[in-house]
């Protein structure tokens, strides 16, 4: 078994990857969620479009990840077996991702932060245990999350663009501002019950 980042000796670097702006809007009876698609290692881009949103449970959650992609894609498929067994509950599937994700001994290591929705909630879910659900249905995750989150607010209060219009247009915002984020980018949407 390999050995653990705390277990390395002091002088040895570890490159951090960085990428990803997440965005989700509900608005108007409306969901939308977008990303990104660049990946970077230190200060090189290795990848430009990457896939970043997920759908799941028969197309009715949307999933979009910030951090480490394998780390995220534990978490995914955790997140799943969590729906399955709430499937009418996000929130409670959510609570017991987040749960497990910090009790767990290995889990607890994985570096990522997962954006949920479906047609009623919207959530935020780390690795601290933290389940959050935004009073006014904005969820900017990644590097570029609070570019993108503040654009959408702007957006949201000043036009009467669909909510997939906000997430485009603040994901470009972001892109123009945030050196980890890029202008390659997927768009999701569910309807609102």
């Amino acid at each position: 078994m390999g050995r653990l980042p705390e277990d390395l000796p002091r002088n040895v670097h570890i490159m951090k990857t960085r990428s990803t702006t997440i965005l989700t809007v509900r608005h108007n009876g409306q969901v939308a969620m977008g990303g990104d698609g660049q990946v970077t290692m230190g200060q090189t881009v290795v990848k430009s479009d990457a896939v970043k949103i997920r759908r799941l449970m028969n197309d009715r959650v949307l999933v979009g990840f910030a951090g480490a992609a394998a780390d995220a894609f534990a978490l995914m498929e955790r997140l799943e077996a969590k729906l399955k067994d709430y499937p009418a509950n996000l929130p409670r599937a959510a609570t017991e991702l987040a749960k497990e994700w910090r009790t767990d001994r290995v889990l607890r290591r994985l570096e990522a932060l997962v954006a949920v929705v479906n047609d009623e909630h919207t959530l935020l879910v780390s690795g601290t245990g933290d389940v959050i659900q935004p009073s006014d249905g904005i969820l900017g995750i990644g590097s570029g999350g609070n570019y993108a989150l503040s654009a959408a607010r702007a957006l949201v209060a000043n036009t009467s663009f669909s909510a997939a219009e906000i997430v485009r247009k603040s994901l470009e915002i972001a892109g123009d501002i945030c050196v980890y984020s890029n202008q390659n980018l997927v768009i999701e949407e569910l309807q609102e019950a």
